[in-house]
């Protein structure tokens, strides 16, 4: 029987699953390169920290490095296909006012509009704000920061909480997560929202009496 395209990926990404698993911290590398890189593997690489993390907890920094890293670099591929072709494929869907609002928006808040999804677990849909960033060119320095940042970030909870916890909890949450997911992303939200306010406030105030730069004059 002829195998579409989507069960071919997946076959392929369950072979390269398989031989890079067993290469310890340099398999978690090559995993978190390829799924980065617009090649899935088969569950998530949370699923894949917990169980590394669980078999050699004392290694725990080196994964969530390496993993981090490699992540960090996959991403260069859906952001350079964002830069390469994706204003005209967006402007095949919106008209050009509606093109010109969203990279508004986007520049306005660009190091937040990748840290943030960075943060996430899947199914939080990364690479679309990594191909809108490549879209609206973002610079490639803060790019990189944002995307390694949020990465680490979440591999460390997650190696923490196995850590602390045991796999168990991460399954648990994963299973709330897929259930209530509505319930789950607008907390999400509502947190990011408020932490923005929070640190956009504490700016704010920390320049109160300050001279711009342009009245030093």
């Amino acid at each position: 029987m002829k195998l579409g395209p989507i069960a071919l990926m997946h076959k392929f990404s369950a072979a390269v699953f398989a031989v890079l698993k067993p290469l310890g911290v340099w398999g978690v590398g090559g995993l978190a390169l390829l799924d980065s890189a617009l090649i899935p593997i088969p569950g998530s690489m949370d699923s894949v920290i917990v169980g590394y993390v669980h078999n050699e907890p004392h290694k725990f920094l080196l994964f969530c490095l390496m993993a981090a890293g490699a992540s960090t670099l996959g991403s260069l591929i859906p952001f350079y296909i964002g830069r390469a072709g994706g204003e005209l494929f967006l402007l095949k869907r919106v008209d050009r006012a509606r093109y010109e609002r969203m990279r508004d928006r986007f520049e306005k808040q660009e190091f937040v509009a990748i840290l943030i999804p960075s943060m996430g677990p899947p199914p939080t849909p990364l690479k679309v704000f990594q191909f809108a960033a490549g879209v609206f060119e973002m610079r490639i320095g803060p790019f990189l920061l944002a995307t390694f940042l949020g990465k680490i970030t979440q591999y460390l909870v997650f190696s923490l909480l196995t850590i602390w916890f045991g796999p168990s909890l991460i399954h648990d949450i994963r299973a709330v997560v897929r259930d209530h997911r509505s319930i789950v992303v607008g907390v999400s939200v509502a947190v990011v929202l408020w932490l923005a306010f929070f640190i956009v406030r504490k700016v704010f105030d920390r320049r109160k009496g300050e001279l711009l730069p342009s009245e030093d004059a």
